[in-house]
């Protein structure tokens, strides 16, 4: 273990406010962040790429080798905290060990509100594509491990920025910063080439956009796939600490 060195991965679904974290930890100036470095092997290894935007410029401008990309966010000391914004289901096959390494935190979201978002990009998802499943996997692998995880949610952190940033940052052992709250408007550098698809809302705002309760109608299509999903999040919830 690098006692020098605070690594923390973010393991998100889509859609769930995972960029907006991304870029508060941005404005720290211990800190340098890392935009879903496992999302080319996740490509490369999935039939993803035949439905993802942008899957080949991608797949041909991203490491696509899992355990070289586990190996540097392992060794990587460019700063004094490494923050990996991770989608959960990139992980596929990877050798899970290297969790023991990292501060993980679980990013989840009440699916009724993620799933019709994400199918704006991505049209009738499955459970593979939007991690709730396999984020209980996770949760209940570290647990056994004795490893600690944190579980946050996406409508808290909106609800109260101030309050569950600084959890997490008590978690990690970092000082909180009042500067995590807010940011300039626009792209940033870390930014993946996919930001084009996905980041529009992100690009607009300034801090934690206050949390709205959704008033469209949910989509007929998605509600087996929301069914599974809620039994997922539900528990995923009771595990909230």
């Amino acid at each position: 273990m690098d006692n020098k060195h605070t690594r923390i991965s973010l393991w998100s679904g889509p859609r769930n406010v995972s960029t907006a974290l991304m870029y508060s930890f941005a404005q720290r100036s211990d800190t340098k962040v890392y935009d879903e470095p496992l999302y080319g092997y996740y490509l490369q290894n999935s039939d993803a790429n035949t439905y993802h935007p942008s899957a080949e410029q991608i797949m041909q401008t991203m490491e696509t080798d899992g355990e070289k990309v586990v190996k540097m966010m392992l060794t990587n000391t460019d700063k004094e905290v490494l923050f990996y914004k991770n989608m959960t289901h990139h992980l596929l096959d990877l050798d899970r060990s290297f969790m023991e390494e990292m501060v993980n935190v679980i990013l989840t979201r009440d699916p009724k509100e993620m799933l019709p978002s994400f199918a704006e990009v991505i049209p009738n998802p499955t459970m593979k594509d939007v991690g709730y499943s396999l984020h209980l996997e996770l949760v209940r692998a570290l647990q056994s491990k004795n490893l600690p995880v944190v579980v946050l949610d996406a409508k808290m952190i909106l609800q109260n920025p101030k309050k569950e940033l600084a959890r997490l940052c008590e978690i990690a052992q970092i000082p909180f910063s009042d500067t995590m709250l807010k940011w300039q408007a626009g792209k940033r550098p870390e930014d993946g080439i996919w930001a084009k698809h996905w980041y529009a809302s992100v690009h607009k705002s300034t801090g934690f956009q206050p949390y709205q309760t959704k008033t469209k109608p949910f989509p007929e299509q998605l509600k087996p796939l929301l069914k599974d999903a809620q039994v997922c999040y539900e528990e995923l919830m009771n595990l909230t600490v």
